[in-house]
């Protein structure tokens, strides 16, 4: 495999494509820094990587950010950038495609501390089963699925209870940092076991897996695989 590793970070960035090269070779990825915010960054995102590779095969979209206080840049990097990344992915994506969007267990229920997050992730959770609907009604022959982790051991995580970005729900911090304490904190590999999980089925599109400490990479009764054209209870 060959992997177009995309960041705005580029300290991060260098160092997983450095990680990367001591296993696998300098010729099995490449880094480019990119704001996912810019649709012009990440059209030359995609442009960057199906001219260095040849084809793009695979996309997962994994930038998120928790900040109450700025929120609508929260809703621009966890949501607009998945759907703009999404829409570029099928203009390339040829059949046998899979995009992978990375939502969160707040998107499948309720974290009244991040109310912002929490709907950002179920607007990628909405947006992945849809658009995978979609996809099947046009025969695109890609699939879209969703993954959503609870608490993972991540920088995304340190950001998580601060004070600087719970923005007007600060005085919660303390309920919020003791949830946190209480609850078990996963590794990313315990993600990355449901990623693969999907890629490698053929036959899940439009699954929404949950990645639990007890439960693993699982799908529930709410993650229906599948076409779902009109939603119970609107007729």
């Amino acid at each position: 495999a060959q992997v177009s590793l995309v960041d705005i970070n580029p300290t991060v960035g260098q160092a997983a494509k450095s990680e990367l090269d001591s296993q696998f070779g300098a010729d099995k990825s490449i880094f480019l820094q990119c704001d996912v915010t810019s649709a012009t960054e990440l059209q030359d995102a995609f442009n960057k990587t199906k001219s260095h590779f040849g084809a793009i095969d695979i996309v997962i979209n994994n930038a998120g950010i928790n900040n109450e206080a700025e929120w609508e840049k929260t809703f621009n990097i966890n949501l607009v950038a998945v759907v703009r990344s999404t829409y570029l992915a099928l203009e390339i994506l040829s059949k046998g495609g899979v995009v992978i969007n990375i939502a969160s267990m707040a998107g499948l229920g309720v974290i009244p501390y991040a109310p912002v997050y929490c709907a950002s992730k179920h607007g990628v959770v909405g947006f992945s089963r849809a658009i995978a609907g979609a996809c099947e009604l046009q025969g695109r022959g890609v699939r879209v699925c969703c993954v959503c982790p609870t608490y993972v051991d991540t920088p995304l995580l340190s950001t998580v209870g601060r004070a600087d970005t719970m923005g007007q729900f600060e005085d919660l911090r303390e309920g919020l940092v003791k949830t946190l304490m209480d609850t078990p904190i996963m590794q990313p590999c315990s993600v990355v076991e449901g990623v693969i999980r999907l890629l490698e089925d053929d036959s899940l599109n439009g699954t929404v897996m949950s990645v639990t400490p007890k439960k693993g990479a699982h799908v529930g009764k709410f993650c229906v695989s599948g076409l779902i054209a009109i939603a119970p209870g609107i007729t």
